[in-house]
């Protein structure tokens, strides 16, 4: 499948964009540690269908890394200003992990701009902030650490490389599954100038995100929804009523839990996504 790379000033910033196919647009946000090389597996296959533009978020990626703007409606602001510049009037959205935090916003602040919403592993900013206790605080320790000034930055420069391998061990059903090229891509990606600042201050919004959470938290999300996660995930599945939190964000709701998966069921269960993908936005026609 070909696909192309490009760069978009899009809310003030260089996004940059990786696309496939044609047809009705489906948006890929990606999550923590990763870039939209994470969608490696989902973009052939939803490009035979779809028009799919896969952005690396704001802070990460090839995606500009600016010191500021890193709140969730800001960051969606990206997401829609990013469709102003390619003509879209409305999407179908697919996030992951932080990504799923832009998008959940998204969904909230541009109702008329969502067809149907698909969050990936992923407990609701505010949810965390509401539960938090020793147990979760200790599941979320990079959640807090990685809100700290200037620390986390200092520690991990230059160790990029084991600060990731302990993620994609830990949070994968098999700690082999991110490795290889696979790997080495994303260690890149955390060395570049300015990305480990960026994922910081994607966390470090933290404040700002879930005082927008707490301004709208009675609103449901309005269009049709799936939640998935790995099910043997200890920070999401295992320690989050997730059909009943997802419940309290939208109505029209499906949810699927993916048997020996953790954090990454886009690569950890690839062809289970797929399937659950297609099935999802089959009635999406733009």
């Amino acid at each position: 499948m070909k696909h192309k790379r490009y760069g978009v000033i899009a809310n003030g910033i260089r996004q940059h964009v990786l696309e496939a196919g044609s047809g009705a647009p489906v948006v890929l946000l990606h999550g923590f540690p990763e870039t939209n090389f994470a969608w490696r597996f989902q973009i052939p296959v939803l490009a035979e269908r779809y028009r799919v533009i896969a952005p690396d978020l704001r802070g990460y990626g090839e995606t500009e890394k600016p010191a500021a703007g890193y709140d969730k409606r800001n960051m969606a602001r990206d997401l829609r200003e990013l469709m102003g510049e390619l003509g879209l009037t409305k999407i179908a959205l697919v996030g992951h992990d932080r990504g799923a935090r832009v998008a959940t916003r998204f969904a909230k602040d541009y109702p008329e701009l969502v067809d149907r919403l698909v969050v990936m592993d992923n407990v609701p900013t505010r949810v965390v902030a509401r539960e938090i206790n020793a147990k979760i605080a200790k599941a979320y320790w990079f959640f807090l650490f990685h809100q700290v000034p200037d620390l986390p930055e200092a520690l991990i420069s230059g160790r990029e490389h084991i600060w990731l391998r302990y993620f994609f061990s830990d949070w994968c059903y098999d700690p082999a599954t991110i490795s290889g090229e696979a790997f080495d891509t994303y260690v890149r990606a955390f060395q570049a100038p300015g990305a480990l600042r960026g994922a910081m201050s994607d966390y470090r919004a933290n404040a700002e995100d879930v005082a927008q959470d707490l301004e709208d938290e009675g609103v449901k999300i309005s269009c049709p929804v799936m939640s998935l996660w790995g099910a043997d995930f200890h920070t999401v599945g295992k320690l989050f009523d997730m059909p009943k939190i997802w419940a309290e964000m939208a109505d029209n709701l499906e949810v699927h839990s993916i048997a020996e998966c953790g954090h990454l069921p886009q690569e950890e269960q690839p062809e289970e996504v797929n399937r659950l993908l297609v099935q999802f936005l089959a009635g999406w026609q733009g």
